[in-house]
């Protein structure tokens, strides 16, 4: 499983710096508009897992990121969990917090069309005020850190104060944004967290492997420590009799 992660985790960072190309373009464009985020009404969570593994804590860091985002908003808050393993663990303390669940991901690398998908359901959900996204942030080949997007809805797209630098043609402009701007959200948020869970899953079966090896050591040694205690004890019984029959 290590060396599956191993060739895994090069496609899984390629596909990673792909999906930041897009989040960065989406970055500039908030930072020109100048979108705000409103501090009052509800908001929407999207915590992002996956349903496999044996990777370590990379799922429970998420969920208690989530429960942690969940405390500071004071429960005023819905969450959207993509994965099993963060919608198992959230079910046990928010359950009625959840208003949608997604399986089947993070088997491959995510991709725009699995994405769109997703966003769409989401948006069926209705309005939120803020939509936040966490994620596990991919730092290095041996770390990661819970993060968060912030996405902005139709309505603040529209009113944001530098949406006028921008020449817009049709209808529907700022939902078509809205909805353009959660999938890309989520599609960098579902490459980093995959990155970080196979990195993560490469550097718990190599200390799986380690513990073993080092299992192994131990019993080695306390078995031939028996062993040479047994035959200690026959030569002993042995020379005794040898000597009570003399």
């Amino acid at each position: 499983m290590k060396i599956v992660a191993s060739t895994r985790l090069n496609k899984a960072q390629r596909a990673m710096a792909a999906s930041r190309v897009f989040n960065e373009s989406d970055a500039e464009f908030n930072a020109n508009a100048e979108p705000e985020t409103k501090d009052e009404g509800k908001t929407l969570l999207i915590a992002v897992s996956s349903d496999k593994g044996l990777c370590g804590s990379i799922h429970t860091q998420i969920a208690k990121y989530t429960r942690r985002r969940l405390g500071e908003l004071n429960g005023n808050a819905d969450v959207v969990a993509v994965g099993d393993k963060v919608k198992a663990q959230l079910l046990r303390t928010h359950a009625d917090h959840i208003k949608l669940a997604f399986s089947g991901v993070g088997k491959e690398e995510p991709n725009f069309a699995e994405v769109s998908a997703i966003a769409d359901e989401i948006a069926q959900l209705g309005e939120y005020e803020n939509v936040e996204i966490l994620y596990n942030k991919f730092v290095s080949g041996v770390s990661f850190e819970p993060s968060k997007f912030g996405v902005f809805n139709a309505e603040a797209i529209e009113k944001a104060p530098g949406i006028s630098k921008y020449e817009f043609e049709g209808e529907d402009v700022a939902a078509n944004l809205a909805d353009f701007g959660l999938a890309n959200s989520l599609l960098t948020a579902m490459a980093e967290g995959y990155a970080s869970e196979v990195s993560a899953r490469r550097n718990a079966m190599d200390n799986a492997s380690k513990n073993a090896g080092d299992m192994i050591n131990s019993y080695t040694i306390l078995f031939n420590r028996q062993r040479q205690a047994v035959i200690t004890n026959e030569l002993v019984d042995i020379i005794t009799g040898a000597s009570s029959l003399d």
